[in-house]
């Protein structure tokens, strides 16, 4: 399996602090936001190689932090510069799936083991901004079991905060019916966060959804488009998770995040 990383955002509600530097290399506590996600991703031996997606300014930041770890890392740089150009979330996740397929990827001759015809590989995909207090080895294993893609699910209990997220609707056995991506009238809530777990064969649908017309901003709208083609599953997250999203929810989680994971 891979684990995808989505590191290529700018972070302007964390200016100053990310006018120059990326926001999953901050520090909570004496690690990084990506060490405390890679970290427990690698105790369950399932993922061969991580592969960040960086934008150009800041690939040279995650270069150096690949140094500090023993894992097999590769950073992908997606060619833009500016919030204003980025590609979207789901046209980053294209990059990497097709460069993982290919003798390079576009743009970039990046020497890795992803870079092998026919892998055929399932993807672990994440947003590299967030700190959580449980183990992600929980949904991969909740994957593995149920043997479609899969993501996960919060009770949401603020209308406000529904109107800015992915909202799924699910049946009795966690199949996902329907999604949506800052809907004004959601129909649940059940929130959805940035963690997504791609069989191998829907991993290579995400061009397909794009080509038919799903959103390529926020990395959910590729569910909300799959979930209508193939069964998909969505696990109830079994802890808290942190979203550093601004100053004042970085300030949150270096005080309450004491590092302790279930």
């Amino acid at each position: 399996m891979k684990c995808l990383i989505l590191a290529a955002g700018y972070a302007t509600r964390l200016y100053p602090l990310t006018e120059n530097f990326p926001k999953p290399l901050l520090k909570v506590g004496e690690r990084t936001i990506l060490d405390w996600l890679v970290d427990d991703i690698d105790t369950c031996g399932a993922v061969d190689e991580y592969i960040v997606i960086s934008n150009h300014r800041f690939a040279h930041h995650f270069e150096a932090w690949t140094a500090t770890k023993p894992q097999r890392i590769t950073i992908l740089d997606d060619g833009t510069e500016t919030n204003e150009t980025r590609l979207g979330a789901v046209r980053d996740i294209e990059l990497a799936i097709e460069a993982s397929s290919k003798s390079s990827p576009k743009g970039k001759d990046l020497k890795s083991p992803l870079l092998q015809e026919g892998t055929g590989e399932a993807f672990l995909v994440i947003a590299g901004d967030n700190v959580l207090d449980f183990s992600l080895t929980h949904f991969i294993r909740y994957a593995q079991e149920k043997g479609t893609s899969c993501i996960m699910r919060y009770y949401e209990p603020s209308e406000s905060k529904l109107l800015k997220c992915g909202v799924v609707t699910i049946d009795a056995d966690d199949r996902v019916l329907r999604m949506t991506e800052k809907s004004p009238t959601p129909e649940t809530h059940w929130a959805c966060p940035p963690f997504y777990y791609y069989t191998a064969a829907d991993a290579h649908r995400v061009g397909q959804g794009i080509a038919a017309g799903c959103g390529t901003d926020a990395p959910g709208s590729f569910i909300a488009w799959l979930c209508e083609q193939v069964p998909v599953h969505a696990m109830e997250m079994p802890g808290r998770r942190y979203d550093v999203g601004n100053l004042q929810s970085y300030e949150e989680v270096q005080r309450t995040y004491n590092g302790i994971i279930k």
